[in-house]
């Protein structure tokens, strides 16, 4: 049930991870007005009380804090900079807080003209997936200006168990790359672990069970290897979505000078997933890649 003396929120995308980071955001007893490009994909809120808008200008008109939770930056800014998007709307003294992951340089373009109408932007991207999003376990990296994040902070705590502020704009989702760079060439290494294993002749379980209490041990280990074992491919986090943040991450890294090479070779193997029509499954599916080029049969293990 809404209360009177809570924040007014709004919160536009609702997909596999915005709907129930939204659905916290009802628990916790703000008004919440939501869009989303697929109007189907907001019955469930309304249902609980949300109102739906029809425009983004709609949402911010409504709000007070505004959260983007989209998949790509020429998404995030066209429903905050386009025709009806937020900026058409929003009041003054009102915080932006795009959750997507999207380009760090996007995200200043963005709070320059928020700060032109006396507002700010908080890029606070998330990790944990779909999991995360459920339980409001998530991990927020924020970056921004200080005060707003601090404004936006007991919205956050809802959906986060772990809030980082990290610095100016654009910090958040720079922090957020690098947890895209460690969680996909540690995927890697599962993936290359499990194939070992089992060209090796060692139980795939045992094998997980064995290093799991040591220094091996990681997120990806413990919840994809499982999954890949159990041929389980479905997404909660898609293969398409991880392209597009290590394409953010080698964008970034070129213009910083930086070398990557691991990053760049497992960029180059999700595009092999993405080609064998894997583009929507589970990042655990970069498994079955190291299988193809390994001669393991599908569906055995």
């Amino acid at each position: 049930m809404t209360q009177p003396d809570k924040t007014p929120v709004g919160f536009i995308g609702l997909g596999i991870m915005g709907r129930p980071m939204a659905g916290h955001i009802l628990e916790g007893g703000h008004p919440l007005t939501v869009h989303n490009r697929t109007v189907s994909k907001t019955a469930e809120l309304a249902a609980r009380g949300a109102v739906v808008s029809g425009t983004p200008a709609e949402v911010a008109a409504r709000s007070k804090i505004v959260i983007t939770m989209l998949s790509d930056t020429p998404d995030v800014e066209q429903v905050v900079a386009g025709p009806q998007g937020v900026i058409a709307g929003i009041r003054p003294g009102s915080v932006v807080v795009d959750m997507s992951t999207i380009s760090p340089k996007m995200e200043r373009l963005l709070d320059e003209r928020l700060r032109a109408r006396d507002c700010a932007l908080v890029d606070a991207p998330v990790s944990g997936g779909d999991v995360g999003a459920r339980n409001g376990t998530l991990a927020i990296m924020a970056g921004g200006d200080r005060q707003a994040f601090e404004r936006a902070r007991p919205v956050l705590e809802l959906m986060g168990r772990s809030i980082t502020y990290c610095g100016p704009s654009g910090s958040g989702q720079l922090a957020k790359l690098c947890n895209q760079i460690l969680i996909s060439v540690t995927l890697l290494g599962v993936g290359e672990a499990l194939v070992f294993a089992r060209k090796s002749g060692l139980d795939p379980e045992v094998m997980i069970q064995a290093v799991s209490a040591g220094a091996a041990q990681s997120w990806q280990l413990t919840n994809l290897g499982p999954r890949i074992i159990e041929r389980d491919f479905a997404p909660g986090f898609m293969v398409d979505l991880v392209q597009k943040d290590l394409r953010l991450v080698l964008e970034t890294c070129a213009a910083a000078a930086a070398a990557l090479p691991a990053t760049a070779l497992v960029h180059q193997l999700f595009a092999s997933a993405q080609a064998h029509g894997s583009g929507r499954e589970g990042t655990q599916s970069l498994a079955r890649v190291l299988e193809r080029m390994s001669g393991l049969e599908e569906g055995v293990v």
